[in-house]
């Protein structure tokens, strides 16, 4: 049960959201909903989330696995549920995004970088981040100083997500369930 009402006020901005949502996703988002108690919030958020799409500098299934892992770390069931339809969009693997949450135990479904792109994101979301100066090293290495940056940026933004919508006590909206799940298991 949300901790924050999903009906806010219908103001043109909410409208637009809505409508806009149902268009993309096949329904409003309850995160948008939350947010619209504060229309000042509401845009800069959207604003944010807009700018994010188009950073580039990191390859997109890297970027999915880390914002999935820190998801998973947070233990926000809306984000992963969201993030399994995402990823699927994004043309990855059923079985490697379902995996995500437990990468440590699946490390064979998981190329090198993508575990290391996994437990960075891990690392940067603890309380107190304990990311060590090899694993950094490590990345920068393999993606360059832009990618790591961006990985870096995008693990702080799934912290900003995961975290508001656990405190807003929102779960998951049925995403998976609506994904279909191709042979390729």
């Amino acid at each position: 049960m949300p901790r924050i009402s999903l009906t806010p006020p219908r103001t043109p901005l909410m409208r637009l959201g809505a409508w806009y949502s149902r268009r993309k996703y096949g329904k409003v988002l309850d995160p948008g909903q939350a947010y619209g108690h504060n229309a000042r919030v509401l845009f800069a958020y959207v604003r944010l989330e807009q700018r994010a799409a188009k950073w580039n500098a990191l390859d997109a299934g890297l970027k999915h696995l880390a914002v999935m892992a820190a998801a998973a770390r947070i233990n926000c069931s809306w984000c992963l549920d969201f993030g399994y339809w995402e990823g699927r969009e994004l043309g990855l693997a059923a079985h490697k995004i379902e995996r995500v949450p437990q990468w440590r135990e699946a490390r064979e479904v998981f190329t090198e970088v993508e575990l290391l792109v996994m437990e960075y994101a891990e690392a940067m979301t603890e309380t107190e981040p304990a990311v060590t100066d090899e694993l950094a090293a490590e990345l920068i290495g393999r993606l360059g100083e832009a990618a790591f940056v961006e990985l870096t940026a995008m693990v702080a933004l799934e912290n900003m997500r995961s975290r508001a919508n656990r405190a807003f006590g929102l779960t998951s909206q049925g995403f998976a369930q609506a994904c279909t799940v191709p042979a390729d298991r």
